[in-house]
């Protein structure tokens, strides 16, 4: 895999996490830049994790399913990137989202079901790496370091804007990953 391939994958995973960065910017009046890294710290961190739990559990089935690498790869991908579009499509031009409503992002709490929640499609990336035979740490801090910048821009970004561009970055994630997973299943 090559850096360009790689920095498609970071972009592609971060565009949940930037999305709701910008949300969490939307939700408050102000966001310092302490909190801002706070939240982008947190995004970047379960990016850079969630690849590397993944790929040390595809360990225990991975030859079951070797011959058909190419196959579960692609599948990940493209469950996760529909779900994105789905998620982009069902949310367009929401404007729903008020600054009263949204959970406060930098509750230790809610930051961690956050940061999870948009990592998840991380956690499938490393699963499809072990099935491809790629080395996972620097390819995962490289996702982490991705996200981290994408979200403080993103929670800057959201402070300046209305609630009604999110799913825009969702669809084009998402759009992202089903690309990527048909070049794999092409060249499996």
């Amino acid at each position: 895999m090559n850096l360009a391939e790689l920095t498609f994958i970071a972009v592609a995973l971060s565009m949940d996490a930037f999305a709701v960065s910008i949300a969490c910017g939307i939700s408050a009046e102000k966001i310092p830049t302490k909190n801002a890294l706070a939240i982008a710290f947190s995004f970047g961190l379960f990016q850079a994790v969630m690849p590397i739990l993944g790929w040390n559990l595809s360990a225990l089935g991975y030859d079951v399913v070797k011959n058909f690498d190419h196959w579960v790869a692609f599948f990940i991908l493209l469950v996760i990137g529909s779900k994105m579009l789905y998620d982009a499509y069902k949310n367009r031009g929401d404007c729903s989202c008020q600054k009263q409503t949204f959970a406060n992002p930098l509750c230790l709490k809610t930051l961690a079901i956050l940061s999870i929640a948009t990592s998840i499609d991380a956690l499938a990336v490393g699963i499809s790496f072990k099935c491809l035979n790629y080395p996972i740490f620097y390819p995962s801090i490289y996702i982490g370091i991705i996200t981290f910048l994408f979200c403080i821009f993103g929670v800057k970004f959201g402070n300046k804007i209305g609630c009604c561009h999110d799913s825009k970055f969702t669809f084009l994630g998402g759009i992202i990953l089903i690309a990527i997973g048909i070049k794999i299943l092409i060249e499996g």
